[in-house]
């Protein structure tokens, strides 16, 4: 049945800024950035793992309408819409480190758990990341 999952989905109310932020300080890379019209496709991935794609969506049509747009915009700023991303790294640490120095601001410092290290974070969105460096 099932051989992957290509693309994941989280809302974003500016997509330019989501840019800068997903890109410009996570370090990801863009893969598509395609204008419908109605709609801007806009995906990004891990560097070199272009198969695992994250639509940056800005909520609005044609999927939806205005009056459905702006209540999901009122959920994404609350941090409500349950948009979250999980990444691995090797190195925890290393990694709250970096992204620190370039400006991130964290919910969680690094922590050990049962599972490994992790971290978390917020966009500029409210939709919730966390980072994991799991046990050898």
């Amino acid at each position: 049945m099932f051989t992957g999952i290509t693309h994941s989905q989280i809302y974003v109310l500016d997509q330019d800024e989501a840019l800068a932020f997903y890109v410009g300080k996570l370090g990801l890379e863009v893969h598509s950035d395609v204008d419908f019209g109605a709609m801007r496709w806009l995906t990004v991935n891990v560097p070199g793992h272009p198969d695992r794609q994250i639509l940056l969506e800005a909520p609005g049509g044609p999927a939806m309408s205005e009056e459905t747009a702006r209540q999901v915009r009122e959920l994404v700023t609350k941090g409500a819409t349950g948009g979250s991303l999980i990444f691995s790294t090797d190195d925890c640490r290393a990694t709250y480190e970096s992204l620190r120095s370039r400006g991130v601001e964290f919910t969680e410092e690094p922590t050990e758990r049962p599972y490994g290290i992790d971290a978390a974070l917020r966009d500029p969105f409210g939709n919730s990341i966390r980072f994991t460096q799991l046990k050898g």
